[in-house]
């Protein structure tokens, strides 16, 4: 599998890259730098979530960047579609990074900072690697905003609410709550990072860089709270209509429908039967009893 391995200009720091790696070229690695096994155990593992560790004077870190995804690949929802781990072994002497796809912000800070002498320390790449992983999740964030603005526009500014809408908001809703898992996590590695010297201003950016994205990722969460509450609370409504609807015709026909009933009971004795106008007097008795209730409900503002 692809590895490669650079010095870092004008010092003799190692870089290497180890990139979709095999257990026994981990195995050679680990025995060359005395690498901790159950670090080592940890760099192997997909899934496993942002972390940070020391063991004898060596660092060992995991930070996920996110990956593009696909628009239409809405239902991916698990932290091993959504981002790709990269694990970081690092002292004053050398630098290992090991992660399983190809990463392009590898080579591009190998391109860009470390060949040209721009970074000189292997903290100072690690703190470069933690910023480019954390602007990663700044478009993820900025892209969520817009589908929470959309849904708001929908459902506020149109009378027929799509029904799958409350789907769509769930998704961006469980996207964003794994991001924010995410993000948490690499809190720990981000504050157990100590520099000093020229590497203490980038620190310090990625710092306040990781505090803006949870700032952003708390406000989609309580968006996507709020309009989630909000549709419920507009699917009630309509249904509280609809039984009103329903309400105001049993009310208009449970009095006619005694009267029906009473008169249709066909006993033998019931001297109504036999008047010439009875007939008319109970339709006349259902017309007036229908705009009695009509104006009660007037009244009482229920229609």
């Amino acid at each position: 599998m692809p590895t490669t391995s650079c010095r870092i200009n004008d010092t003799d720091i190692d870089w290497i890259d180890i990139s979709d790696p095999s257990k026994d070229e981990l195995i050679e690695v680990s025995k060359r730098y005395s690498l901790n096994r159950y670090t080592l155990r940890d760099s192997l593992d997909p899934d496993h979530l942002p972390k940070y560790e020391e063991h004898n004077d060596t660092h060992f870190i995991i930070v996920r960047i996110l990956k593009d995804i696909d628009s239409e690949s809405r239902n991916q929802q698990t932290i091993q579609s959504l981002s790709s781990k990269i694990a970081l072994f690092f002292n004053k002497n050398f630098i290992i990074s090991i992660h399983r796809n190809e990463q392009s912000i590898i080579h591009d800070i190998k391109a860009g900072f470390v060949d040209t002498g721009k970074i000189t320390s292997t903290t100072g790449v690690a703190i470069r690697i933690l910023r480019d992983v954390l602007h990663s999740y700044e478009q993820p964030a900025i892209k969520l905003s817009d589908e929470i603005d959309f849904f708001e526009s929908k459902l506020f500014l149109k009378k027929n609410t799509p029904s799958d809408m409350i789907e769509d908001i769930y998704y961006v809703k469980n996207k964003a709550g794994l991001y924010k898992k995410l993000l948490v996590l690499s809190n720990e590695v981000i504050n157990s990072l100590i520099t000093e010297g020229e590497d203490r201003p980038a620190l310090r950016d990625v710092r306040d860089l990781h505090t803006k994205l949870m700032l952003l990722y708390d406000q989609i969460l309580e968006d996507a709270n709020n309009l989630l509450n909000i549709y419920l609370s507009l699917s009630a409504r309509k249904t509280n209509d609809v039984m009103k609807i329903l309400t105001v015709f049993s009310v208009f026909f449970m009095p006619l429908t005694f009267i029906v009933g009473v008169y249709g009971m066909n006993f033998k004795f019931m001297p109504e039967l036999e008047y010439k106008w009875g007939y008319p007097l109970s339709i006349a008795s259902m017309v007036i009893i229908s705009v009695i209730i009509y104006i009660w409900f007037k009244r009482k503002k229920w229609l």
